[in-house]
């Protein structure tokens, strides 16, 4: 698996051993990130069943201001500070990791006043994770105005067209895997930006 674009295209991750990752494949990764263009660029990243932390690296390496990666395995969570490590990115600086849930996680920064221009999420397939993660980011607020939510999920999986401030903007499927976009709806115009 290697990072398909920006200053470390074409470097290499390291995938932990077994079957407990399914990484974001790199076509899918890179259709992603063509998709989001520019507005990746300057870019708070909120990266939820991290994994090998691919998703906030790419964003990282295409211009992304700083990142949280939040993965609960501790097994995967060590693997994805390596890839941090290797990019020369020590866990604390732009790239921030939490080892915990990620249903926790967004309970978590509900409290505070910390907002994100891009969250992405890849949690496990067939488990109802994916629609679960939409309503609890959605109705946390935790997507600036103008930003972004992408869930990678099972295309046999439905997604929600709202949850809570967010609205699905957009879905694509390559092959196995889905993507849903969501953006803020715009107060009192019922609106995406």
């Amino acid at each position: 698996m290697r990072v398909t674009g920006g200053r470390w295209r074409g470097r290499v991750l390291r995938v932990p051993p077994g079957r407990q990752v399914r990484p974001t494949t790199d076509r899918v990764r890179q259709a992603l990130f063509n998709i989001l263009g520019a507005s990746v660029e300057g870019a708070r990243v909120l990266d939820l069943f991290a994994g090998t932390g691919s998703l906030a690296i790419e964003a990282l390496s295409r211009g992304a201001r700083e990142a949280l990666l939040v993965e609960a395995d501790p097994r995967v969570a060590r693997v994805l500070a390596q890839n941090l490590r290797d990019l020369g990115l020590a866990p604390g600086g732009s790239a921030v990791v939490w080892r915990q849930d990620a249903l926790a996680a967004v309970a978590k920064l509900a409290g505070g006043s910390r907002t994100f221009d891009l969250v992405v999420a890849d949690p496990p397939y067939r488990q109802g994770l994916a629609p679960r993660v939409v309503a609890a980011v959605g109705q946390r607020g935790l997507v600036t105005a103008g930003g972004w939510m992408v869930v990678e999920h099972d295309p046999r999986e439905s997604l929600p067209d709202r949850a809570g401030g967010l609205v699905k903007v957009d879905a694509r499927r390559y092959g196995d895997t889905a993507l849903s976009f969501y953006r803020p709806v715009v107060e009192g115009k019922g609106e995406t930006p």
